[in-house]
């Protein structure tokens, strides 16, 4: 079917080029038939020379329609998965669901029923009855129907004779196979005495191929008999399709008679004019390139200059902008066509240039003689460096120069070391090898000035890192504020371009309709937005771009890139003017990071000196020289320590605890240390006391007056002074006499040098505290236990512990009593507000002094007690008066007043003498009521009145109890 509508069914001769024509008289002069040009794109007819400049109408017209189709309905249609055939069209397109879904009926078409068919079956009834009549009296006329039927079958049982081999679309005699099946050999074999009977089987298959052929004969002539009428038709429709053709061509040919002419006179020339004008652009545009492609022939050397010099960011922004140039505009050009990768290759190349060349640098940096210059080592190539690392999103950088600062930090501290012991001549270098055994070698003076200038090199060296640190982040933060610039600037462009292009819609209208832009607006009329457009379209690449004559090679090239960077100059702290370029495409957060991480490193450089300085203080302190240093010593270290630490974080800006922990460490071994020193100190001189009054010197006067004057400090010694001064026989405090042991002298002076500690070095305070509270109270028990529990006689070989040793003993507490306040507010003031709670073991020491004196002043009273009970026990109402016992208490009392009188106040005296005399009129009543002896005035009542006065006399006779009330009456048994 598909076939017979793309061919003609015109027989045609052995030429493909001849048509089919009736035969015609050939000696009358007709005008030969001209063939029609393209008629049958398969089959061209005509002349081929006439065919080139001829449009083809019938090939345009050739479209594809239904007829090309080739699709079987049928078996689109029979869906064999379905079992309903009938709706397999829909269930084939809308799903296997359409036909089971029920359809709602719609609310605007009526229900029919039988009933509205009623009327139209009454009419159509009789119509049917007379159609069935007319048809039982006319004969049949399908008679040829019939037999075109049975022909048909006829033909169709012949065909079946036929075999099916020579019905195959791919029937060829040149196959062995097929030829075999068709023409057997067998049949032509005269081998032995079968030659008659192969002579039959030959002319037995010749006649069935006959057959064969007549059927198929009167087959094709049967077909064409029954399709002659439409092979004639279509033959008449040929001729007069030719006609039609012909008269077309004609038409044709006259019309393109008249476009020629047209074109020579309207189009050729204006034509010329702009195929011209298009070669002159396509010429300049090619020149253009041509400049372009030398410019970008010349990267390779221009990048070698310019890395010779280390301008590496200009080398990247050059290799960048000949990348997008050859992506953009010089695309596709064979001799470029490496280029590309050279430049990548060239561009890795470049990293590792950077990268070594930073490495160098902050090699040099740090490593240079460490003076007091601070300044930054080539500012400029810094920069540089800089810039270039973040162009190549290197941002990892900095950590080389960490690396860089802990080789610099070891080698500081080696190179101090090497010059100090190069300087000692006491340090033999090839006995002792090693830089730390040769440090070790060193007394304290050389080993502290050797620290000193560590401490001096390490802050000169955080210095440096810092202005170099801060010359990197001022970069970033450039490029950071540059990155903010631009964001604002491209808001401001997207307000702006509404009324940009309102401007550039009217310069647009007017230059369609042939007016000026100076003649639509006046000179102070003309927008910005029209002169900005009208300034761009002026330079416009159609309009001479990029001349030879005004536009050198370099700004050529730069302004054919579609890269189109742009630069601004900033100004770094140091005052070197930078360039920024737009092609730094880092995130606000990229840079953020990066500023954190180099601000990072600073605090990272602080911990490295701190840690290696604390690794030198280890190294000397292996052998326990630190925890052997004096007092003095100690301070002095812990101060250029606090110094170095303070100095640090001013630099740095945040507090290290390596050095301050070590320092803490070193200050808990030295705590321990000298309150163990202290103590044993103490200890020694408690169990040589022999609680004697001793003499202040004249320093220890001056050290109490120091404290009086509300400061607690150890006073600088003046040899001159104090050899002209003489002992005094008691310590002056704030106007009272106190007489005192030596030990309670150098315990007074341990004290202060305990609170001098706290100010050297304040973080052993709560330490400090704690010691000073164990030291008070071991002096409070030692002491007790020396003179109350009379331990002194078997420690110093006492005989007896006297009244007097009591007293000074009790004395000596109340000295230590007055300091306790003022050693309390001395390290209150020093205690974090969360520490005082500390401050709570003064309040119990202080207790304890108090019940210590109070236990001294009741064995005093309980001497004279026991006296007075051995005394009175034997007392008798006799003659002479004073009686021998009343003058053996006297005696006794005047020795303890004078014991007493000297070392205790004025008013403790008075006390204690009451506390005594309350003790003696007790005695004295338990012995007159033994004695019977009462308040009657009789003759024994006069001796004991006698007695008594002696005893009053004397006792107020004392010094500084002559306004003593003794109170006498209570003696005497209350008459009731």
């Amino acid at each position: 079917m598909a076939s017979s509508h793309s061919s003609s069914p015109v027989p045609q001769s052995n030429s493909s080029d001849a048509f089919f024509k009736k035969e015609v008289d050939t000696t009358k002069r007709f005008r030969p038939v001209q063939s029609l040009p393209d008629v049958c794109p398969k089959e061209p007819t005509g002349n081929p020379n006439n065919l080139h400049d001829s449009p083809s109408l019938v090939v345009d017209q050739q479209r594809w329609t239904i007829y090309h189709s080739k699709v079987n309905l049928p078996a689109a249609l029979n869906d064999p998965r379905l079992a309903k055939r009938e709706s397999d069209f829909f269930t084939k397109t809308w799903g296997v669901d359409f036909v089971d879904t029920e359809v709602t009926p719609s609310f605007y078409l009526p229900q029919i029923t039988k009933e509205h068919f009623a009327l139209y079956q009454q009419e159509i009834t009789p119509r049917e009855k007379v159609n069935e009549r007319c048809k039982n009296i006319c004969t049949p006329k399908d008679t040829f129907d019939r037999t075109l039927l049975h022909t048909h079958d006829k033909s169709r049982t012949d065909l079946e004779q036929v075999p099916k081999i020579f019905m195959k679309p791919d029937f060829a005699l040149e196959d062995s196979l097929t030829f075999n099946a068709v023409l057997p050999w067998s049949h032509f074999s005269t081998a032995g005495g079968k030659g008659n009977r192969d002579a039959a089987s030959s002319k037995l298959l010749q006649e069935k191929l006959s057959h064969y052929l007549d059927i198929v004969e009167v087959n094709i002539a049967h077909q064409i008999s029954l399709r002659s009428e439409a092979f004639f038709h279509a033959m008449t429709s040929q001729h007069e399709l030719q006609d039609y053709l012909r008269k077309t061509s004609q038409a044709v040919k006259l019309l393109r008679e008249k476009i020629s002419k047209i074109d020579k006179v309207m189009c050729e020339g204006s034509l010329r004019v702009l195929r011209l004008s298009l070669t002159r652009n396509n010429c300049i545009k090619a020149y253009n390139k041509l400049k372009l492609m030398a410019t970008v022939h010349q990267t390779q050397p221009t990048v070698q200059l310019l890395l010779s010099t280390s301008e590496y960011v200009g080398a990247l922004d050059l290799i960048a902008t000949t990348q997008e140039v050859l992506q953009q505009e010089l695309q596709g050009i064979h001799s470029f066509r490496h280029l590309g990768s050279q430049l990548c290759e060239l561009e890795k190349l470049i990293d590792k240039m950077m990268i070594a060349e930073f490495s160098t640098y902050a090699r040099n940096d740090l490593n240079r003689p460490l003076e007091d210059d601070c300044q930054i080592l080539e500012e400029e190539r810094l920069v540089s460096l800089v810039f270039g690392l973040l162009k190549q999103r290197k941002l990892n950088f900095y950590e080389i120069y960490g690396d860089e600062m802990i080789n610099t930090a070891k080698n500081i501290i080696k190179q101090c070391v090497v010059n100090t012991v190069s300087q000692i001549e006491e340090i033999d270098t090839e006995v002792v090898v090693k830089l730390a055994d040769q440090m070790r070698m060193m007394n304290f003076p050389q080993w502290f000035d050797l620290l000193k200038n560590i401490f001096s090199k390490f802050t000169i060296f955080l210095k440096r890192v810092k202005a170099t640190l801060n010359t990197i982040r001022s970069v970033i933060f450039l490029v950071l504020d540059k990155n903010q610039k631009t964001r604002d600037l491209e808001d401001t462009l997207q307000k702006n371009s509404a009324k940009e292009s309102v401007v550039d819609s009217e310069v647009a209208y007017l230059t369609h309709e042939g007016m000026f832009i100076s003649d639509a607006f006046g000179d102070g009329e003309l927008p910005a937005g029209a002169a900005d457009s009208a300034s761009h379209r002026n330079t416009s690449p159609n309009s001479e771009p990029c001349s030879s004559d005004s536009v050198s090679e370099p700004e050529c090239a730069t302004d054919s890139s579609s890269s189109k960077e742009h630069t601004s100059s900033s100004v770094t702290p140091g005052g070197v003017e930078m360039m920024i370029s737009e092609d730094l495409k880092l995130t606000d957060l990229e840079l953020v990071r990066l500023a954190n991480n180099i601000q990072e490193l600073l605090y990272n450089a602080s911990d490295i000196c701190h840690d290696r300085s604390v690794k030198f203080l280890m190294a000397r302190a292996k052998d326990g020289f630190l925890e052997k240093l004096n007092s003095n010593e100690f301070v002095t270290l812990s101060r250029l320590m606090e110094g170095f630490i303070l100095d640090t974080e001013q630099i740095c800006g945040r507090k290290s605890m390596s050095l301050r922990g070590a320092l803490q460490s070193q200050a808990n071994r030295f705590v321990n240390r000298f309150h163990e020193e202290r103590k044993t100190k103490l200890s020694l001189l408690l169990d040589n006391e022999r609680w004697k009054q001793a003499e202040v010197p004249a320093e220890f006067q001056d050290l109490v007056d120091s404290v009086s004057d509300g400061r607690i400090s150890l006073p600088e010694k003046k040899p001159t002074a104090t050899e002209e001064r003489k002992p005094a026989e008691f310590l002056i405090v704030e106007g009272q006499k106190y007489a005192t042991v030596g030990t309670v002298l150098l315990l007074i002076r341990i004290i202060l040098e305990y609170c001098q500690c706290v100010d050297n070095i304040p973080s052993i305070t709560t330490d400090m505290l704690t010691r000073l509270s164990d030291l008070l109270k071991y002096f409070n028990s030692r002491s007790c236990q020396l003179v109350l529990g009379a331990g002194a006689l078997q420690v110093v070989g006492l005989k007896t512990i006297t009244t007097k040793n009591l007293a000074l003993s009790s004395r000596c507490l109340q000295l230590i009593v007055h300091y306790i306040p003022i050693i309390r507010a001395h390290f209150e003031a020093r205690l974090q507000p969360k520490q005082f709670s500390m401050l709570r073991h003064f309040d119990h020491i202080t207790k304890d002094y108090h019940d210590h004196i109070a236990e001294i002043s009741a064995k005093l009273v309980a001497i004279m007690d026991s006296l007075f009970d051995k005394l009175l026990s034997k007392y008798e109402v006799k003659a002479p008066v004073p009686s021998a016992c009343f003058r053996n208490i006297c005696k006794q009392m005047a020795k303890m007043h004078e014991a007493i009188y000297d070392l205790l106040p004025e008013e403790q005296t008075q006390m204690l003498f009451l506390r005594i005399n309350a003790s003696y009129k007790l005695h004295l009543k338990r012995q007159l009521a033994h004695l019977n002896v009462v308040n009657d005035g009789g003759p024994l009542n006069g001796l004991v009145t006698s007695d008594v006065a002696f005893y009053t006399g004397n006792l107020q006779a004392l010094k500084g109890l002559n306004d003593l009330d003794l109170n006498m009456a209570e003696i005497w048994e209350q008459k009731r």
